[in-house]
């Protein structure tokens, strides 16, 4: 069996005036984070860790922040993308791995939704993808709640071909 492995970060920026998507769902806060998309950093760490294991580059090769066809697109669009490119390269996933850090708001209620709606959108069972949420105890950026990282890992497995 041929397997890859990616690892896939982002940090986006927490603003006013925008709304917060994480994992592909919407959450009641009254900041957003800033980006050319909807700045899911979540996803965007994800689609990272599926890119270079399947080693295709990464999310700004495929969806650049200079183009206008992705301005305020739902990262969603961008993993269903994604997959699409994983699977033409004969990749399928194995597990998805995801760690997002954030000092607010609290995350945990959160995570079988998105975890629910990302297996949805990459066509997998929900047993393939984790979350995992925490924080940094007040420290730097995250600490300060100036912005939300994430990071990820993807593992996949080559497509076998059935005779």
């Amino acid at each position: 069996m041929k397997i890859r492995i990616g690892l896939g970060y982002d940090v986006h920026q927490l603003v006013e005036g925008r709304a917060l998507w994480l994992g592909g769902i919407q959450l009641d806060y009254p900041k957003g984070l800033a980006g050319h998309s909807d700045a899911d950093v979540l996803i965007h760490s994800l689609c990272d860790a599926l890119l270079g294991a399947a080693n295709l580059g990464d999310i700004g090769v495929h969806f650049p922040d200079t183009s206008a066809t992705y301005k305020d697109i739902d990262s969603k669009v961008l993993l269903k993308k994604t997959m699409k490119l994983i699977r033409n390269k004969g990749y399928e996933i194995c597990n998805v791995d995801i760690t997002v850090s954030a000092e607010k708001p609290k995350l945990k209620p959160h995570i079988p939704l998105m975890r629910e709606t990302l297996a949805k959108v990459m066509q997998v069972a929900v047993d393939a993808v984790s979350i995992k949420a925490t924080t940094t105890e007040k420290l730097g950026f995250v600490g300060r709640e100036e912005g939300i990282a994430s990071q990820a890992v993807a593992l996949l497995s080559a497509i076998e071909e059935t005779v």
